[in-house]
């Protein structure tokens, strides 16, 4: 424990990553998620089996391997994320951060859709029909009508989406990315008698941050809870 203590610092940094990589790859899963459910749910035949093909290959790939695709495969197809360097403070952004938001929200985005998808079967269906009755466009029936109440039935399984993705963002640790695991093999390396010690304590920071989330999710629930 001694070397958390000393070194206070790093593991603010590591898991200052882990959060960020949590709230960029957060905000674009649900966009990006929410896209895809309206296409899934759409009139357009070709773009709904599109959006189900997608959602179905990228959802049973190992995160893993979606890390792998843009880290080394994507550049042989000059895909890369080089164009990225910002640096803010001690902070840098650099493409092995970009690679990690990328792969985080194509892969989570699909768990996304599917917990949006179960939420617009809990939309009466009267409500599409009197949305197109008075005129709206289907966009218009998705994003004033459908999707609002959506959020607000899918709140739980959308947590339980958003925790994953926070524990997921351990993945990155394999890519360059020194974020909070990375941080915590580092020091259980070079400390190897405090090596229960420092696994604990990152345990406990973890634990903590995924009950932030419970806790804002179970506001949100109560807020939104119909009468």
């Amino acid at each position: 424990m001694d070397t958390i203590l000393d070194n206070v610092d790093q593991v603010a940094k590591a898991f200052t990553y882990t959060v960020l990589l949590f709230i960029f790859a957060g905000l674009l899963s649900t966009v990006f998620g929410a896209i895809l459910v309206a296409l899934r749910v759409g009139p357009v035949g070709v773009l709904r089996k599109a959006s189900a093909v997608y959602v179905t290959v990228v959802r049973n790939t190992p995160l893993l391997i979606v890390f792998l695709f843009f880290s080394i495969a994507a550049p042989k197809i000059d895909i890369r994320f080089t164009f990225v360097d910002v640096h803010i403070g001690q902070f840098d952004f650099t493409q092995y951060f970009t690679i990690a938001v990328v792969a985080l929200t194509l892969y989570t985005s699909c768990f996304v859709c599917e917990a949006l998808r179960s939420g617009v079967n809990a939309v009466p269906l009267g409500q599409a029909e009197a949305a197109r009755a008075i005129g709206l466009p289907f966009g218009a029936v998705m994003s004033q009508v459908v999707l609002p109440q959506a959020f607000r039935a899918s709140v739980p399984p959308l947590a339980s989406v958003q925790i994953a993705l926070l524990k997921n963002t351990t993945v990155a640790a394999a890519f360059g990315l020194i974020e909070a695991a990375s941080q915590m093999r580092s020091f259980t390396n070079d400390h190897a008698d405090e090596r229960w010690g420092i696994f604990l304590a990152f345990s406990l920071v973890f634990v903590a941050l995924v009950e932030v989330v419970s806790l804002f999710a179970n506001r949100l629930e109560r807020r939104w809870r119909i009468a």
